[in-house]
């Protein structure tokens, strides 16, 4: 299978969860809204969520993979699964401590992560509360990502791609019954859907556990001990383990300034889930695939090969990335409307969604950049450098959220978070390049110039269509009528963009089929 079919694998599957998400949050704006049990259900859920990019992918997507891949072509397989039995072992020991230790001292730590809730005792203890009952989530998930990390080094990335369809499913299961009946008790429905979410996660983990044991790469838990290939391990994982959790630290940062102005968590909660869905699709999908794939070449001497994965990946990101960016900022609010603008989601919380939701977009780019770029490092087993510049990023993030935040609210925390995350892709390319491990031909410059300005063009001419519409998809317009108008702007858009794309000769739509069907 090609590097490309890989992709569009897990972007297919990371679509369906996105699209089950989707649903799942439109469900959650009609029984909360933005208001005070909203923050406090998004906060809570953004707590663990933090932990398992630190704790999990973190370690294991960047510092794991590449030992772990490496161990299968020097090794064999019997080197490999004794290599992740010892790492495996380290990381339920450390699961079950955090583990314990939060949920004793929940109450102090979250005195520290939303600081603006102190005031408000009814909402303060309800995220206590919530927290407590999500947070032993993050031991599902990040078992889930471990396991997740070994199948996808061994080229099988269905179970771990299909698994966060689960959660979203138990999730609608959970609100639907609560989106049906007047909701008179919010806070109520938030435990609800905590508890919802904490079953998803165990259906998620008994997913990727049949699967992996159907490879026969199970590892078993052992008492952990240091060895050498320990040691290493955490050598590489403790710097991995900050720099992979970056996007979650900014938003760590962003909850506990974003706490001090009622609604602005549920608004930046709900503009986040949006432009998540293409960054899911294509940054994470090529982040799975492309990390192994660099890490066997390099580990196998392929120096060319690795190169020409990365200029691959760059390009196919770029591809789909800025046509999606330009599509929210044209259409953020009546997509925004569309989805969720009903029951306790009224149309002020729509406009402010929609400003977030564009500030976000302009750095979706640099999110999926990031999540290409990293790799470069990670396969070569330098986990230091793209550490400082994550740090460098999360300054930034803070310096420009304090200085924008009290004029700008949400829509400063949303520009904090892009302009940090094009920050650390500019540091992140400037220092492969001049490494010499990343170069692009002038061809390909030229189409990447091509590509951001076909995306702007149709950019436009879809914020002029839906101006010029905009009566058949403003507030109180049947919903069946939002759906075909915001529906045939998307079909125009993609007809608009691929045709461009095609007849400029930027990316052939034949070749780039071929590419999607030729073996490896």
């Amino acid at each position: 299978m090609s590097l490309f079919r890989n992709f569009f694998s897990v972007g297919a599957w990371t679509l369906v969860s996105r699209v089950f998400g989707l649903v799942r949050d439109a469900l959650m704006a009609a029984v909360l809204g933005v208001g005070p049990a909203a923050d406090a259900f998004n906060a809570a859920f953004r707590f663990p969520n933090l932990f398992r990019r630190l704790f999990a992918e973190g370690a294991f997507n960047t510092a794991f993979v590449p030992m772990f891949s490496g161990a299968l072509e020097q090794q064999g397989e019997d080197g490999a699964k004794l290599l992740a039995s010892k790492i495996m072992s380290w990381l339920l020991a450390m699961l079950v401590i955090v583990t314990v230790l939060v949920e004793i001292f929940m109450p102090q730590i979250m005195v520290a992560f939303v600081p603006g809730f102190v005031d408000d005792k009814a909402k303060f203890d309800l995220t206590v509360l919530l927290t407590r009952i999500m947070f032993p989530y993050l031991a599902c998930m990040s078992l889930m990502a471990a396991y997740g990390a070994i199948l996808n080094s061994l080229g099988r990335f269905f179970a771990a791609a299909f698994a966060p369809v689960l959660l979203n499913i138990v999730n609608i299961s959970a609100l639907i019954p609560l989106a049906t009946f007047w909701v008179q008790d919010p806070q109520g429905a938030t435990v609800w859907v905590a508890l919802a979410t904490m079953l998803g996660g165990i259906a998620q983990l008994w997913l990727v556990w049949v699967a992996i044991e159907r490879t026969g790469f199970r590892p078993e838990f052992r008492l952990p001990r240091f060895d050498p290939e320990v040691r290493r391990f955490w050598v590489l994982a403790v710097p991995a383990i900050l720099t992979g959790g970056i996007t979650q630290i900014n938003i760590f940062v962003g909850t506990i300034i974003a706490s001090g102005a009622d609604s602005t968590i549920s608004i930046l909660s709900y503009a986040d889930r949006l432009y998540q869905l293409p960054l899911g699709i294509i940054g994470i999908a090529i982040g799975t695939v492309l990390l192994p794939e660099l890490s066997r070449h390099l580990k196998g001497g392929r120096e060319a090969q690795a190169l020409a994965s990365q200029e691959q990946s760059l390009f196919i990101s770029m591809l789909l990335t800025m046509p999606a960016a330009a599509a929210l900022i044209g259409m953020s609010e009546p997509i925004v409307r569309l989805l969720f603008e009903r029951g306790a989601f009224d149309a002020l919380a729509t406009k402010q969604t929609a400003e977030a939701l564009v500030a976000f977009s302009v750095g979706l780019p640099a999110y999926v950049l990031i999540r290409v770029l990293q790799p470069g490092f990670f396969a070569r087993e330098d986990t230091v450098t793209p550490t400082i510049f994550a740090g460098v990023s999360v300054a930034a993030n803070i310096g420009i959220s304090l200085l924008l935040f009290p004029t700008m609210l949400h829509v400063g925390i949303a520009i904090a978070t892009a302009v940090s995350s094009w920050i650390n892709v500019v540091l992140l390319a400037a220092t492969l390049a001049i490494r010499g491990h990343f170069s692009l031909p002038r061809s390909q410059w030229w189409g990447h110039i091509m590509i951001v300005l076909i995306s702007a063009a149709m950019g436009l001419s879809l914020m002029l269509l839906a101006n010029h519409g905009a009566h058949h998809i403003a507030a109180g317009a049947p919903l069946w009528r939002q759906v075909a108008v915001v529906g045939a702007l998307i079909a125009y858009g993609v007809v608009f963009y691929f045709t461009l794309v095609h007849i400029t000769g930027t990316q052939r739509l034949g070749t780039l089929m071929r590419r999607l069907r030729r073996s490896r």
